[in-house]
């Protein structure tokens, strides 16, 4: 630490912090320094608890110039100064940092134990004990004080001999305290699975400077936990344990086969005892995985097993039905009243269907009818007593304008808190006669689970949504293993209603989702048109294609280019650079702020990453940036972003911009639950690993009035051909098969099978990156 550039100093004034983040600014005094600055005062800044005055402090970090601000210090780690004589550590422990201790009791302190008292009494509980006159009140006190005051820096200054800065050390002591560095020691694996951001790479070699051995047990049960969690970012609910042993042997010894089987069985054992684990028929759970599966067949079981009270006559049913046609101005099909009159006497129902098949016409005669045929239970208005909700804000709007009855996200219904647990569970469930899921498919097992626990047994539930669309991003395939299941009533629509005069995109999807794309007809019709064009000249036709729709007066917020991943030439990072130059460009009116490499300027359409609850956006969010903010505009003092998102006005400072990117290319994951006007989609040979029906299929789906395709058409067609890259393994059919064997709807027993996707074709995370 001694040769990295480092200034010795006194607090002037604390200019700025922020608990939360234990961010500080603060003006400081130069006591003494290595680094070329010439003023006696000087601005450090960092992840740091508010400075005492009277300390000396050394910070270690870097000199940068501020263009407004000047010189500024940015602090990566920190150590506070202690008092080197008896009258400074007098004044030390008689300081307002320890309660109840005066100068009298001080000097005694000092007296007894010398100059290297802080030191005896952080390492030896016993030591206060000599200290005349202290009651063990004073002296617990006195020592947790000390731990509160000393601890952050003791920790923060041996993890930065890690290269771990400030804002990691903070996260990390928060969670170990003062037995953070023990814990350093004795296992630093554990910060992977209780730190968000820290890596197992990096606690490996953490631990190899520490000497742990590559054969150590918890380096072991690490590498299994880490691949457990890598498996479930691929939407893996478990993995065949001999092929974990597999990857284990890949991961800590680079395939050398020496992890043995009986070594193995013993951490997978040890695992299982700790909860971090749970092992069931050779298969290899995260423990929230597996309760999540169990939950989601209990919890249905639950509400299946009160059985629907109200009756009616079908010939009430079929008035109503005939009374809404003649105000609507529409037609119900037979399969369209068999899923409503199914809804009606079913408890827990699935409404399947592709696009134009009617699902939404079927949800609100659902609405209308049980409205107009049962008395509500409690007095309820209206919108308490029909549910409305999806996993997304766009598809919980998209169901709201269609049915007039207010949505709302899962995560907002349950009342997210931020962390793992909602207001509304098995212990406070939620009221209301009917509730509505809509785009089901992108319900994971972990939220689908919460979603259960929180209805009540007599509330009736209609889960919506495509099977052919692609799964949810995280683990599991909900929609997909109950359909399989047979243990639940299922509506499946089929016949197309909603198809305009020369309309071909519901077509094209109906085709792909029939398997039908050897007679598909990809020539130029009303709606649709597939462009050829070579991998270099494809950014250049997708320029082309959104350009002569601004001409033609189409706005921003109707088209949107869809691409399956960030990274290569027609990636989504570069069609954003080349799509902001059309759509905002530089301009003397318009405000710049430049992270990292973006550009963000007013009237940029942006996209959400992260759930924020707090703030009421989430995941998917499309919005606009309607201001940018100088520090000496700002309340927060820093760079602001204002957003726009549909009437919702969220403020952004620069700590937070990692949340947003900009939105005019977006991935096809983050446009499920979406529908735009007009959508261009590139199709290109750097994709391949990506192309796969569910992707292609969702995308196209995603269109309501035009969809443009422009690229390989080869490799459009191969995508449409491969089915395999999003089969997951799970085991909710087979749970939901044990939960109801004697259900009257489990028709016939589907064996579950363990799916793995070959290593060549697997698709990670890290391809949308």
């Amino acid at each position: 630490m001694s040769e990295a550039g480092y200034v010795k100093a006194k607090l002037n004034h604390m200019i700025f912090h922020k608990a939360e983040e234990q961010f500080s600014i603060a003006s400081v005094s130069v006591v003494e320094t290595n680094e070329e600055i010439e003023e006696d005062e000087l601005v450090v800044k960092g992840h740091f608890p508010p400075l005492t005055y009277g300390n000396e402090y050394i910070f270690y970090g870097t000199l940068k110039t501020h263009p407004k601000f000047g010189e500024q210090y940015q602090v990566f780690t920190y150590e506070k100064e202690m008092p080197k004589d008896e009258d400074s550590l007098v004044k030390y422990f008689s300081s307002d940092l320890f309660y109840g201790i005066g100068e009298k009791t001080a000097k005694k302190i000092v007296n007894t134990l010398g100059l290297s008292a802080v030191d005896q009494i952080l390492r030896d509980e016993q030591a206060l004990d000599q200290v005349p006159g202290l009651n063990e009140e004073m002296k617990n006190r006195l020592r947790e004080d000390l731990r509160t005051n000393q601890g952050f820096e003791q920790v923060a200054l041996e993890l930065a001999k890690y290269g771990i800065g400030l804002q990691l050390a903070q996260k990390i002591y928060q969670a170990f305290e003062e037995e953070t560095i023990k814990q350093l020691n004795d296992n630093p694996y554990a910060f992977v699975f209780k730190i968000e951001g820290f890596g197992f790479q990096r606690a490996d070699e953490m631990a190899k400077e520490l000497g742990i051995g590559e054969e150590h047990p918890t380096r072991i049960e690490a590498g299994v936990l880490h691949i457990l969690e890598l498996e479930s970012m691929n939407g893996h609910v478990f993995m065949d344990q001999n092929e974990l042993m597999k990857k284990a042997n890949r991961l800590l010894y680079q395939r050398q086969q020496r992890l043995t089987e009986e070594h193995f069985t013993e951490r997978i054992k040890h695992l299982e005892e700790e909860d971090l684990l749970v092992s069931e028929n050779n298969r290899a759970y995260l423990p929230h995985l597996y309760y999540s599966e169990e939950g989601i067949a209990s919890q249905l079981k639950r509400i299946m097993d009160i059985e629907v009270e109200e009756s009616f006559e079908e010939s009430e049913l079929l008035k109503i039905i005939g009374e809404m046609e003649e105000v609507e101005g529409l037609s119900y099909g037979e399969e369209q009243y068999e899923a409503i009159k199914k809804a009606l006497n079913e408890k827990v129902m699935l409404l399947t269907g592709g696009p134009g098949t009617g699902k939404t016409t079927v949800v609100k005669g659902i609405i209308s009818s049980y409205e107009k045929l049962f008395k509500p239970k409690k007095k309820l208005s209206r919108e308490r007593r029909f549910i409305l909700t999806a996993p997304t804000g766009r598809a919980a709007k998209r169901l709201s304008e269609a049915t007039g009855l207010k949505a709302k996200t899962i995560h907002s219904l349950l009342g997210w808190s931020g962390d793992d647990s909602f207001e509304y569970d098995q212990g406070n469930q939620l009221e209301g006669d009917v509730i509505i899921v809509d785009e089901f498919s992108m319900v994971d097992v972990w939220l689908a689970n919460s979603l259960f626990k929180a209805i009540p047994s007599d509330m009736k539930v209609i889960l919506v949504g495509d099977e052919d669309q692609l799964p949810s991003v995280g683990p599991g395939q909900v929609l997909s293993d109950l359909l399989q299941s047979n243990a639940i009533p299922v509506s499946h629509l089929s016949e197309i209603y909603r198809q305009k005069e020369d309309s071909y995109i519901i077509q094209l999807a109906h085709h792909i989702k029939n398997d039908n794309v050897e007679n598909m007809d990809m020539s130029k019709s009303g709606d649709f048109n597939f462009i050829p064009s070579g991998e270099e000249h494809t950014l250049n036709v997708v320029e082309q294609i959104v350009q002569r729709a601004l001409n033609k007066g189409y706005t921003m917020k109707d088209i949107q280019v869809l691409a399956p991943m960030y990274k290569t030439e027609v990636g989504i990072h570069a069609l954003n650079r080349k799509l902001q130059m059309i759509f905002n460009p530089k301009d003397r009116q318009k405000r710049e702020i430049i992270h990292f490499d973006t550009t963000y300027r007013t009237g940029d359409k942006v996209i959400q990453l992260i759930n924020q609850p707090e703030k009421k956006v989430y995941n998917g969010d499309i919005g606009e940036i309607i201001a940018i903010k100088k520090p000496n505009e700002s309340e927060t003092k820093k760079d602001e972003m204002i957003i726009d998102f549909e009437g919702l006005q969220v403020s952004y400072t620069k700590q937070d911009f990692n949340q947003i990117m900009l939105a005019y290319a977006i991935s096809i994951h983050k446009s499920q639950g979406s529908e735009f006007p007009i959508v261009v989609m590139p199709v290109v040979k750097a994709f391949k690993r990506m192309l796969v029906k569910k992707l292609l299929y969702t995308a196209i789906t995603r269109s309501k009035t035009s969809l443009l395709i422009c690229g390989d058409y080869e490799a459009f067609i191969d995508g449409l051909k491969k089915n395999y890259a999003y089969e997951r393994n799970t085991t909710l059919v087979e749970r939901m098969q044990m939960m109801f064997s004697d259900a009257e709807y489990l028709e016939q027993d589907i064996p579950t099978e363990e799916q793995n996707t070959s290593e060549e074709e697997e698709i990670t995370p890290y391809d949308f990156m």
